[in-house]
């Protein structure tokens, strides 16, 4: 009964869980934008297509994989040539900003010239509209927007900084881009910029060109950092932009190869794409609007052909809240958009794995094949289009697609977990909790009575029993109270965390240049200062305190007690203070010597805590008389 129980429990938070990342669907017309015909529709006609091209965290590095740089010059001059977007967006983190040991962060202005020379060899600017903005990186070690060390504004492509509105005009109407600009100013140095900042003017600033933007046949926000690493007052920037069909970003790099592709949906149906870094993966996208139906590939640098099936659409990324998706209903072909830089000599169109036909060449890139929709007017349906060139390359792309607006698809959970979650909002919880919890334990135990030992006590019973011994040992229990107390409160360090402006580090946040940044990834830096320090200093001390009542001495302990054990839990807690020690090294290449010396939490605490160990093992008997007694009684009764 009581698994039965358990199992029920957990499938009720699963699917809270999936309900809480699953999109809550068309919300009332008087909400939205008036509801689009169903005309015009896709047909043969190289009429009402538009696609741009998002390139992210490029990373031109100064000391590191000069293929970078060339292969993204390549990519300017070849690719693009190729593709003709209307527009590109380069989403950030443009140049590396890294010192050759990857420790420190400054502006380097050899980075931005290269960058600036691509744009200018390839003639990219030229042939597109080419649309950069700050990331984090682009935005590190600089003391005000006004600084010579903003590179940004000499040699990018737009120069201007903050968020902005484009409006690309065509034929058919207007498209609206909306930046994001949560970068940092002033902008410290890595790693406390991490998260984005949008403050309550810039908030207003952004709810007013989302209100402009209405009057767009569809209005795309863009950004560098992904809406769960803004921070924003309320109503929050994913309210902000519930009227917008997407937002695209960057910044994490399909975490380090675990997620390749990191994609969602907010509540309101905005799809949320992050997109791959240029950096390490060389990863681009096409995002197409064809008769105002969304459609996107994230692709591979060099690989062809390319491939875009435009109608029917992916049901996935489909929103009716967004997007006139009766249209493909009333459409007359399937649209593909191919690519390459040979000849395409066959488009295959299969769905359901039978083949229809081959579609054929309308105009550039797009290539048409007539079709009966209504065969297709239930349930969910799968589409592959096999592209083939002069080279002999072969490309296959597919999706699932329905024309039934009440079926349901749900992206996948830790995609939608990454993307939809608030972090530093569950940072800063999970943190709090933590201090809680240690501080709670030391002042229980501290006024419990302690129990009587019984012969042969179990685990729990002996732990309970250390601490005791632990709380009610002034040295340690003071000592342990006063650095949770400290963790939460003090500042962990005070140095240069600009370049000539001293700044002091809290775990709320981050004092610099008469600016406070709110606590983000401090929080988590604090989640692993418990984790991997507080938490087991205090279990090590209980541990050598448990010896010391048991009679032994640090030399005696290793004789009597199991070597292995003693050693292991030594090695453990040497390993952790290491961590510390090289922690103190990182403070000091990152934020200078002042740093190293101004910092409570790290090189003090190092020297502390050999202190704290050291008295732990060297506590005279008689402070401890009184549990040796209870322990030996203990052991020959």
């Amino acid at each position: 009964m009581l698994k039965l129980a358990v199992g029920l429990l957990t499938a009720a938070a699963v699917a809270l869980l999936l309900d809480c990342y699953a999109p809550s669907g068309a919300p009332p017309p008087a909400q939205r934008r008036r509801l689009r015909a169903p005309q015009p529709a896709p047909g043969a006609e190289a009429a009402n297509l538009l696609w741009v091209v998002q390139v992210s965290d490029i990373h031109i590095s100064r000391f590191r994989d000069p293929k970078r740089a060339s292969d993204f010059e390549k990519f300017c001059s070849e690719t693009i040539d190729i593709i003709q977007p209307a527009l590109v967006l380069a989403t950030g983190d443009l140049t590396d900003a890294k010192t050759r040991d990857k420790l420190g962060s400054e502006q380097v202005e050899v980075e931005w010239k290269t960058y600036q020379l691509i744009l200018k060899r390839s003639r990219v600017m030229e042939k597109t509209k080419w649309i950069d903005i700050k990331g984090n990186h682009d935005s590190f070690n600089i003391p005000h927007l006004d600084s010579v060390q903003n590179y940004y504004r000499r040699y990018s492509a737009w120069r201007k900084d903050g968020s902005f509105h484009y409006i690309h005009t065509t034929s058919f109407g207007n498209y609206s881009f909306i930046c994001v600009d949560a970068t940092l100013s002033p902008g410290p140095k890595r790693p406390y910029n991490f998260f984005g900042i949008l403050n309550m003017n810039q908030m207003e600033e952004l709810s007013l060109m989302a209100a402009q933007s209405l009057h767009s046949n569809h209005t795309i926000w863009f950004g560098h950092f992904p809406t769960s690493t803004i921070i924003s007052p309320a109503p929050g920037i994913r309210t902000l932009m519930s009227s917008a069909t997407a937002y695209l970003c960057g910044h994490l790099h399909t975490m380090g190869g675990l997620m390749p592709a990191l994609h969602s949906q907010h509540r309101d149906g905005t799809l949320e794409l992050e997109l791959g870094d240029w950096m390490d993966n060389r990863r681009y996208r096409i995002l197409a609007f064809d008769h105002d139906l969304l459609s996107f590939a994230d692709l591979n640098f060099e690989e062809w052909p390319v491939v875009l099936i435009t109608n029917p659409k992916s049901f996935l990324y489909s929103s009716s809240a967004h997007e006139p998706l009766v249209r493909i209903l009333h459409s007359t072909h399937i649209r593909i958009l191919a690519f390459s830089p040979s000849v395409i000599t066959s488009v295959k169109v299969y769905i359901d794995q039978v083949h229809l036909g081959n579609a054929h060449q309308v105009s550039g890139p797009l290539y048409v094949l007539k079709w009966s929709p209504q065969n297709y007017s239930e349930g969910f349906h799968h589409i592959d289009v096999t592209v083939q060139d002069a080279s002999g390359r072969i490309r296959t792309w597919g999706h699932i697609f329905a024309m039934e607006e009440n079926l349901s698809l749900r992206f996948g959970f830790w995609p939608s977990v990454i993307l939809l979650t608030d972090h530093y909002v569950l940072a800063r919880v999970l943190f709090g909790l933590m201090v809680l919890v240690q501080i709670t334990l030391l002042i229980i135990f501290r006024h419990l009575q302690k129990p009587a030992l019984k012969e042969k006590p179990g685990l729990l019973t002996l732990t309970s029993y250390s601490l005791h011994v632990f709380s009610k040992t002034n040295t340690c229990y003071y000592s342990i109270l006063v650095l949770n107390l400290y963790t939460i409160l003090g500042p962990w360090f005070v140095g240069e965390l600009i370049d000539g402006q001293v700044g002091a580090c809290f775990s709320f946040g981050v004092f610099i240049g008469g600016s406070f940044f709110q606590g983000g990834l401090t929080f988590v830096v604090g989640i692993l200062q418990m984790l991997f320090f507080n938490l087991p200093l205090m279990a090590y001390l209980c541990w050598c305190l448990w010896l010391r009542c048991q009679g032994h001495s640090f030399r005696s302990h290793i004789r009597q007690v199991r070597r292995l054990v003693a050693v292991l839990v030594h090695l453990a807690m040497a390993f952790l203070l290491a961590w510390q020690v090289y922690s103190c090294y990182f403070l000091q290449r990152t934020y200078g010597t002042l740093a190293f010396f101004l910092s409570p939490m790290r090189t003090w605490l190092v020297v502390l805590t050999s202190a704290l160990i050291y008295k732990t093992w060297t506590l005279k008997s008689s402070e401890l008389r009184t549990y040796i007694v209870e322990i030996k009684n203990c052991q020959s009764s």
